[in-house]
């Protein structure tokens, strides 16, 4: 297979590893349901995915690559020309998969973890990215708003040689997952909370919090304690569990009785 430079407006920095191929291929090969492919572009996935005989929908933005994939797909697939950030994915189970164009992975990770329908997201992305997704060395603000939803996972890191052309830095192979039952209920309040915490002031989690009004100075200690936070924490230090129990604190504080 030929794989031609990708268009540097489009972000385009196709796959041409093949271990790194077969390594997705293994991560979808343990879901189920039919598949959503992000930036097609020249098939490097969109082919071996093919081969599950699973229902894919390639989509690919450049009109010219998506013309020429779909005279090489099988009846199993079907390209669609469109911007991922517009097209409407669809409702019930799927799985997407997809070399996420660097300069976009944030918008679209957005985007997908608002979607109602999918269950588990195979995705390539920048190394650090990956790595703050997953909470390692510290998760970002993005990743504790979903956290009660998702879970999220770092899989391998693939070097930049791995792609034509060669972005400035290495990726990262990330899954997310939908739980099954999330650790909390009640979205948009605990994103706020979230948003909050994130940008409140302080030098510890423990006076960020006092500050924000959630709490006060016992109820953040005797929270702490209890979730084995030290007293300097940061809030990107949090893990999910302590993120919920967090919100079920506060919740608990602003409700009482229940």
């Amino acid at each position: 297979m030929v794989h031609q430079s990708g268009r540097h407006e489009l972000g385009q920095n196709f796959l041409v590893d093949r271990t790194v191929i077969a390594r997705i291929g293994e991560l979808v090969a343990g879901t189920t349901g039919p598949i959503v492919e992000v930036g097609a572009g020249d098939g490097a996935l969109t082919l071996p995915l093919s081969r599950y005989g699973r229902p894919v929908t390639a989509v690919e933005v450049d009109s010219g690559r998506a013309r020429r994939l779909a005279r090489r797909v099988p009846a199993n697939v079907t390209v669609v020309n469109a911007d991922i950030l517009r097209f409407r994915l669809p409702r019930h189970p799927h799985v997407v998969v997809g070399n996420l164009p660097f300069h976009l992975t944030t918008s679209i990770m957005r985007r997908l973890l608002a979607a109602p329908g999918w269950r588990t997201a195979v995705l390539l992305v920048q190394w650090e990215v990956a790595r703050r997704r997953a909470g390692v060395g510290g998760a970002s603000m993005l990743t504790a708003a979903w956290w009660p939803w998702y879970a999220f996972e770092v899989h391998a890191r693939v070097p930049a040689r791995s792609f034509r052309p060669a972005p400035s830095v290495d990726g990262g192979l990330l899954t997310m997952t939908r739980r099954a039952v999330p650790l909390v209920a009640e979205r948009g309040p605990y994103q706020d909370l979230v948003r909050r915490v994130f940008t409140g002031r302080g030098r510890g989690l423990t006076e960020i919090l006092e500050r924000t009004g959630h709490l006060d100075r016992q109820a953040v200690r005797a929270w702490a304690r209890d979730a084995r936070v030290t007293p300097h924490a940061l809030p990107k230090d949090l893990t999910a569990g302590q993120w919920a129990s967090l919100w079920q604190e506060v919740t608990r504080r602003r409700r009482p009785g229940l």
